[in-house]
């Protein structure tokens, strides 16, 4: 399957493609803004009534040999349903875009790479082991494992799509929207309770 045929197996609603190699040391500035056709694409994606806009201001920068690291944010004018109201309504979007991404290692440097880290750590251990526990080890749980940066390339379109998606309320109300519980005994009869309060009725009356 060649590229053309494997971009019309899985379509993108907004594809903006970007060598890495494209990339300048001091960086790339992007700006990119879909059309009417990618915005109601993206708006059947999400389950939105309407996009009517979105704009994302992106810095593409290198990071260390073969990597590269997206930054910026994404403002987008979205029509969504109400659930409180169902009432359609207007909001914004205003995410934030960080995004990092690393060719993926070749089978012969994490082979070779692992043994001599596994090495070093074993000659330090040895030369620091006491009999105290090791203290516990702090992980950073923002910092997130880069992407892969697959053919050498990514997609500009496709980040922005998926921070879309990320800042999008799931439960989405206008902002006068009220919920107001149902009052208590205010719940509509059911046959069975007539049925009921006519067999008191009936018990009542064959009294002496």
């Amino acid at each position: 399957m060649n590229k053309d045929d494997a971009h019309e197996a899985w379509p993108l609603p907004f594809s903006r493609p970007l060598q890495a190699a494209a990339v300048p040391a001091e960086g790339l500035d992007v700006l990119l803004q879909p059309n009417a056709e990618e915005c109601a694409a993206l708006a059947q994606e999400n389950d939105l009534r309407a996009l009517t806009g979105l704009e994302a201001r992106l810095h593409v920068a290198r990071r260390g040999t073969d990597g590269l690291e997206v930054s910026g944010h994404l403002l987008a004018k979205v029509r969504q349903t109400c659930v409180v109201t169902l009432e359609d309504f207007d909001a914004e979007v205003d995410a934030p875009v960080h995004l990092r991404f690393a060719p993926p290692p070749g089978p012969g440097k994490s082979a070779s790479a692992a043994p001599r880290r596994a090495a070093k750590k074993s000659e330090r251990w040895k030369e620091h082991v006491v009999d105290e526990p090791a203290p516990a080890r702090i992980v950073d749980l923002e910092e997130d494992a880069p992407d892969p940066l697959i053919g050498g390339a990514i997609d500009l379109g496709a980040i922005v799509g998926e921070f879309l998606t990320l800042g999008l309320d799931p439960y989405p109300r206008k902002p006068d929207a009220k919920f107001s519980e149902p009052a208590p005994g205010g719940e509509e009869e059911s046959p069975f309770a007539a049925l009921r309060q006519g067999g008191r009725k009936s018990s009542q009356g064959d009294g002496p």
